[in-house]
């Protein structure tokens, strides 16, 4: 029997919130749907989706493949509904759009996805910069809306910002490390551990202020601007990674496998956001890509 788009909105709430008991919560259904939602899934397509740990549901590789299928087949669907307006309710002229280089590579792709199929009359640039380049930008008018991470945001006087997603940071470590085993981690236990840096935006600055907390802080083993260098590291035990679930994936590009814990105490959060100029109205173009962008982005 052929999956249901419903199954396939449950597998990923499912896997985005970890738990049955979550995606139950999240979608206001019972879990027992998400169960018998999941047990087809897995049936039809002859594979297992999830281990079933005591803390929750953990992804497989082949369930975090069939991820991006099911995502991307429920934002086409979803922009094919959009697609059936008259075309006089489908805006055109052109949108100049900003975006930083981390909000690229995992948040960026199923947005302009949507909002290509939804409004293809709409004729649009985008550029890629550091953060405070992209607000001169806006406050120059060069740009209509930016999609970044908004915590760098200096002038908000300025800048109207809207909230898309809210990432914690939580700890990567291979399989076979010895806190694997724990399901929360205090910041203490980290001492002296050797750790990868990730050195893009203002992530790095956020990790530093995390070591300064420690009385004993970490060995930095390796800083690199590349996340999948940091997921390589990770996965063969180089180090440990202190990074936003935004940009987790459960598997190297070798094949190994990352896990992922919380960490106990006061950590910060990345906030991704739409981003334009204060008292400017937004062209119907823009207002276009703002609706676009609030249906598509993902909550990690």
């Amino acid at each position: 029997m052929a999956f249901t788009i419903r199954q396939l909105q449950f597998f990923v709430a499912a896997a985005e919130q970890g738990s049955v008991t979550g995606a139950a919560r999240a979608m206001s259904i019972s879990q027992s749907s998400v169960t018998e939602a999941i047990r087809a899934l897995e049936a039809d397509l002859g594979v297992v989706l999830f281990e079933r740990r005591a803390r929750g549901l953990e992804i497989t590789q082949k369930g975090s493949l069939f991820l991006r299928h099911a995502s991307k087949i429920l934002a086409d669907v979803s922009s094919a509904r959009m697609a059936f307006r008259d075309d006089g309710e489908q805006p055109a002229g052109r949108l100049a759009l900003g975006v930083t280089s981390l909000v690229a590579g995992y948040v960026l792709s199923d947005i302009l996805s949507r909002f290509r199929r939804a409004y293809p009359r709409v004729e649009l640039t985008a550029i890629e910069d550091q953060g405070d380049y992209l607000q001169h930008l806006l406050i120059g008018g060069e740009l209509d809306v930016a999609v970044m991470l908004t915590s760098s945001i200096r002038d908000r006087a300025a800048l109207q910002v809207e909230s898309l997603l809210v990432s914690p940071f939580r700890l990567w470590l291979p399989a076979s490390h010895p806190l694997a085993e724990t399901e929360a981690i205090g910041l203490d236990r980290l001492a002296g551990v050797p750790l990868i840096l990730l050195t893009v935006e203002e992530i790095e600055e956020s990790t530093r202020a995390l070591m300064a907390a420690l009385a004993v802080r970490p060995t930095i083993a390796f800083r690199t601007r590349s996340v999948e260098a940091v997921r390589s590291l990770v996965a063969t035990g180089a180090g440990v990674a202190i990074l936003p679930s935004l940009v987790y994936r459960p598997w190297s590009l070798e094949g190994d496998r990352i896990e992922i814990r919380d960490v106990s105490g006061d950590l910060p959060s990345v906030q991704v956001g739409l981003v334009w100029r204060k008292g400017a109205p937004l062209t119907p173009a823009a207002r276009s890509f703002v609706r676009a962008a609030q249906g598509a982005a993902p909550q990690r």
